[in-house]
């Protein structure tokens, strides 16, 4: 069989042409993916991205060479060959029916939107504390703001995988990157700043987002329409683990058949000890294809849409692998260039969850993000009249969860005390 170099080279082509498709190569071993970076190299080839950690390679596969296509498929040293597709933003907003959209101003909703955000009735909603002062409706919901005595979020650090973040007095942001291939993390579209806004808002004109005292860091791997390809998704995840982001929100999706390479990266992550995020998707109950990738891989925290009365959204997308929801549904939250703006989707619900994790994460910063999964999940409201596959274990509720880890690290100490008084008494 012919190297795996040479049959890469064969079937690769420098530019787009109507006779390409822009593929993912997975290599099982790092020397294998060396060697094909060589002798593309060698021939003048830039593939589109290559991702070291990863061992992928993104190139222009010509599909005028079948024969070669199938032998590189099947070759022993490649491990997977898909397609380098599109992932598009969770968000629904103000005058237009679905999709990602640029936010320009909070105004209502059109009739249409509104017909898309009805919600199904439920016959209990979520517990609620009012006692949170100026805190939104949707940070009660969760119940965010009953943590704040104990902890604001205390620099964990959250990487939003989205369109960027823009400027607004309510948001700060620490650092970022841009992987589609530009400079500059600046928000273009809206969607991310909505988002960033939600997680960890500060609140200074009057709008606190769950985790005001949270770091924020902006991967922009959308562009100004929302959508970006996995790669770039890849591309984040691999430099918020090379940065040691300890939670990554990812209020995006992809339908279709799994992507292994955006599989393994989440993986990767989480074996890092990263809490990864993501929205289960706006599709509703009539989606065959069940909850959106990321959200549905076991290694993520899948996200459903609450309303502001304590329902499902009906846009919430359903299926197995949903973990807790959150609100969802017209959020006002922050927007490029300042001011604020109201957006719905399950894109706004992924942020409560990821500032609810910086929350437990800084009152325990050796949480697993299996540890933070299980206590939102232990913890979790379950609202009557809808099952696991709508809303996972309920609405989640932080306070609860931080007093499920507090009761955690007491039961601790008294086992280290009672371990220490058994040596004394020896």
């Amino acid at each position: 069989m012919p190297k795996v170099e040479k049959l890469l080279l064969s079937c690769s082509s420098a530019r787009s042409s109507a006779h390409t498709t822009r593929k993912l190569i997975g290599f099982k071993r790092r020397g294998q993916y060396v060697r094909c970076m060589n002798q593309l190299a060698n021939y003048g080839i830039k593939p589109i991205k290559s991702i070291r950690r990863g061992r992928l390679i993104v190139c222009y596969l010509d599909n005028r060479r079948t024969d070669k296509l199938h032998s590189l498929a099947a070759h022993p040293d490649v491990k997977f060959i898909e397609p380098d597709s599109k992932v598009r933003a969770h968000g629904i907003g103000p005058g237009t029916g679905s999709g990602p959209v640029r936010i320009r101003s909070c105004r209502p909703a059109s009739p249409y939107v509104k017909r898309k955000l009805r919600a199904k009735s439920a016959k209990a909603g979520v517990r609620s504390n009012d006692s949170g002062g100026s805190a939104p409706w949707n940070v009660k919901q969760v119940q965010a703001h009953a943590v704040w005595p104990s902890t604001r979020g205390g620099g964990v650090g959250i990487g939003i995988i989205d369109t960027g973040i823009g400027k607004n007095a309510d948001l700060y942001v620490s650092g970022g990157v841009n992987t589609m291939g530009g400079s500059s993390y600046a928000d273009d579209n809206g969607h991310g700043t909505h988002v960033a806004g939600i997680a960890a808002g500060l609140g200074k004109n009057g709008l606190t987002g769950v985790a005001p005292g949270a770091k924020l860091y902006a991967v922009k791997a959308l562009d100004a329409n929302g959508a970006g390809y996995i790669s770039d998704l890849i591309k984040g995840i691999e430099w918020c683990i090379k940065k040691k982001i300890p939670i990554i929100n990812m209020s995006l999706g992809l339908e279709g058949e799994t992507s292994s390479a955006l599989k393994e990266a989440v993986e990767r992550a989480r074996k890092s000890g990263i809490v990864v995020v993501a929205s289960a998707g706006n599709s509703g109950p009539s989606n065959n294809n069940g909850i959106d990738q990321p959200a549905r891989y076991s290694d993520a925290i899948a996200v459903a849409a609450t309303t502001k009365s304590g329902r499902i959204a009906e846009f919430s997308s359903r299926g197995s692998g949903i973990d807790v929801a959150a609100p969802g549904s017209y959020i006002k939250s922050t927007k490029p260039g300042g001011g604020y703006a109201v957006m719905s989707g399950t894109s706004m619900s992924c942020p409560h969850i990821a500032g609810g994790a910086a929350l437990l994460k800084a009152l325990n910063p050796s949480l697993t993000p299996y540890g933070v999964k299980k206590r939102l999940r232990a913890s979790a409201n379950k609202l009557s009249g809808y099952g696991s596959k709508v809303q996972g274990y309920g609405v989640a509720q932080l306070s609860d969860a931080a007093g499920i880890e507090r009761e955690a690290e007491s039961a601790r100490h008294r086992s280290k005390a009672r371990a220490s008084a058994r040596r004394k008494k020896k």
